[in-house]
């Protein structure tokens, strides 16, 4: 074995026992490296003869390749052994079930809303939105509830700084009723021109579902919750008409007619006369329990002459109802929270 030969069997001892990366380019450094071994015996051909250097030129370059090969083959074995580690580690069990992406779905509270939204919309009903912030004039007064009433304790709220043109702060609606009086005077000066002409008024027949806000909260009741007002104005609307109309809404909503319906007498200050609706299911575990799900009555006369409106020739009945109510019995929840709570177990349920 010569010289050449020798060196070419350490380099290849060398890269051999190199177990990383970074030995295996120490041990490179030895032999091709500036200093290296092979680079010396090419700088030591200068005192050789032009037939030495040609011969021993091509003897130094041969063995320069094997070098090279031998150390290209050990960073493909390196290479290869850390592959191997880095897929053990990061190895699937194909025989797992897959991880499948979730799916949404809508919300319970939606769900109510558009299935409320349909039905009113069936009956010729248009469907209307308005501020969330309201003045005081839309949310109290103009629905005969002045300031001091006592009524309006019913009704604690959630007030901002900022004053409305009235002097007085805005609050965070209570009710969706403003929407009666905002409803009713764009509808009443759409038609002005023909009213003044002796035209009768095309009745008013109008629902706003909508989020409201008071300072309440327990298994039934929320700061936040959802209601949907109802208002039907015309020559001749009456009572009877409030009847046929709530109580088709709720045997489409729960899609039954087991159930009773009663109109219990009670207060409202915008409505005269004025009437809590309950409901008793015939079946299932609400059976034999009134519950209550709406306030209703005629529209006070001084609020039709809020919306523009003579009060002796137009009348009608209008209707607030809980959504998150309504849709705690269809569903069959008995904690209001529960539809807020973000608990993902919960609403998965209703996708």
């Amino acid at each position: 074995m010569n010289d050449l030969d020798a060196l070419v069997a350490a380099a290849q001892a060398d890269f051999t026992a190199a177990s990383t990366p970074a030995d295996l380019e120490n041990a490179k450094a030895q032999y091709l490296g500036k200093a290296g071994r092979l680079t010396e015996l090419l700088k030591g051909m200068a005192a050789l003869t032009p037939d030495e250097k040609k011969s021993r030129g091509a003897a130094i370059n041969e063995a320069k390749q094997r070098v090279e090969a031998a150390l290209n083959a050990r960073r493909q074995a390196l290479a290869e052994a850390e592959l191997q580690v880095q897929l053990k580690a990061e190895a699937l069990d194909v025989t797992l079930p897959g991880r499948h992406r979730g799916t949404g779905g809508m919300h319970p509270i939606t769900r109510a809303m558009e299935r409320i939204e349909a039905i009113f919309s069936s009956m010729g009903f248009d469907v209307a939105d308005g501020p969330e912030i309201e003045s005081d004039w839309y949310n109290f007064t103009a629905l005969n509830n002045p300031l001091n009433h006592p009524a309006r304790s019913m009704q604690d709220t959630f007030y901002v700084d900022t004053k409305g043109t009235d002097g007085i702060s805005l609050n965070l609606r209570t009710h969706t009723s403003p929407m009666q009086v905002r409803y009713a005077l764009q509808h009443a000066r759409r038609y002005k021109a023909d009213m003044d002409a002796g035209h009768p008024m095309p009745d008013i027949r109008v629902i706003a579902p909508g989020r409201t806000y008071r300072v309440d909260s327990d298994a039934t009741h929320s700061p936040m919750f959802h209601q949907v007002e109802g208002l039907w104005v015309g020559e001749g609307i009456s009572f009877k008409d409030l009847k046929a109309v709530y109580i088709s809404f709720l045997q489409q909503f729960f899609e039954t007619e087991d159930m009773q319906i009663r109109f219990r007498p009670s207060y409202f200050p915008f409505t005269e006369p004025s009437a809590e609706i309950d409901m008793m299911f015939g079946s299932g575990p609400l059976k034999g329990r009134w519950l209550e799900v709406s306030g209703s009555g005629q529209v006070h006369p001084q609020v039709v002459r809020n919306m523009g409106l003579d009060p002796e020739r137009y009348i009608g009945f209008a209707f607030g109802s809980g959504i998150d109510r309504l849709a705690m019995l269809r569903y069959g929840v008995s904690d209001l929270r529960a539809f807020f709570d973000g608990d993902l177990r919960f609403l998965s349920q209703f996708k």
